[in-house]
């Protein structure tokens, strides 16, 4: 896949484009969840390359894109138009899933001339007025406090935080992504994410998202449904779609498909 590098300052943001070749049609710009990088994101988006031009970054402070201090909303946003402006793409399809939720839609908000339209994919927030729900603050302050001990003891710490909570196969999926990882940067995701800092005030703010939007709710502990009802009820027109395993890549599919992109 080709490499993708953009520059802020002195922090230098990777990502990856799917595919080679000219493209024709529009981008999808696909954000992973925390403490993971832009191959969390492959399986769903892979299938999607000879439709549109797909490009998966490695988030500020995640995966390549090392950044010793926790990222902002705003920031994150601010690298998605540096990352446009680098593509030379004026507006694009924004999508995340989990925590890459919280990006996507703030960039949405924030450059509505930007995003051609949305896919949000099992979110995680709901917003200041709401916040995190008592198990996600459980879970997030579990996983602060393991990731957290990364600077003094290595990212090996990751080790033990996967095999606590995933099946066998997908921790180590998930150790192999992140063995090479910045211990500074996990540090500074952890504990971004852990804050419970939310990427918009309340459901008002979704109800100014005007682009085509596509919805695969969650429903665990760490993507409550109640969250995903709250976009559902807000988000003008968003389209509301189940879909697990093979079927995600299939429903941004159609959805990109059926008359959103121009």
């Amino acid at each position: 896949m080709p490499e993708l590098w953009t520059t802020d300052g002195p922090t230098r943001l990777f990502a990856v484009e799917l595919g080679e070749g000219p493209h024709r049609g529009p981008t999808l710009v696909f954000l992973h969840g925390g403490l993971a990088d832009h191959r969390a994101v492959l399986p769903l988006v892979h299938p999607l390359e000879d439709r549109v031009r797909v490009v998966a970054p490695d988030l500020r402070a995640s995966g390549r894109s090392w950044f010793p201090e926790p990222p902002t909303f705003v920031r994150l946003s601010a690298d998605l138009v540096l990352l446009l402006d680098h593509l030379g793409v004026e507006a694009a399809f924004i999508g995340g899933v989990s925590s890459g939720t919280g990006p996507a839609v703030h960039f949405a908000l924030e450059h509505p001339h930007r995003t051609l339209g949305l896919v949000v994919i099992q979110p995680v927030y709901a917003g200041t007025d709401v916040g995190y729900t008592q198990e996600q603050r459980a879970a997030f302050a579990a996983m602060d406090a393991v990731a957290g001990r990364a600077v003094d003891e290595g990212v090996e710490v990751l080790r033990e935080l996967y095999f606590s909570q995933l099946p066998g196969a997908m921790a180590e999926r998930a150790w192999e992504i992140a063995s090479g990882f910045d211990a500074a940067s996990v540090s500074a995701t952890s504990r971004f994410i852990a804050s419970g800092v939310q990427p918009f005030e309340s459901a008002h703010d979704l109800e100014a998202i005007r682009v085509p939007t596509l919805l695969i709710p969650g429903d665990d502990p760490v993507h409550p449904r109640a969250v995903s009802d709250l976009y559902a009820r807000s988000i003008p027109g968003v389209r509301v779609t189940p879909a697990a395993g093979p079927d995600v890549p299939r429903a941004i599919g159609d959805f990109l498909d059926h008359g959103v992109a121009p």
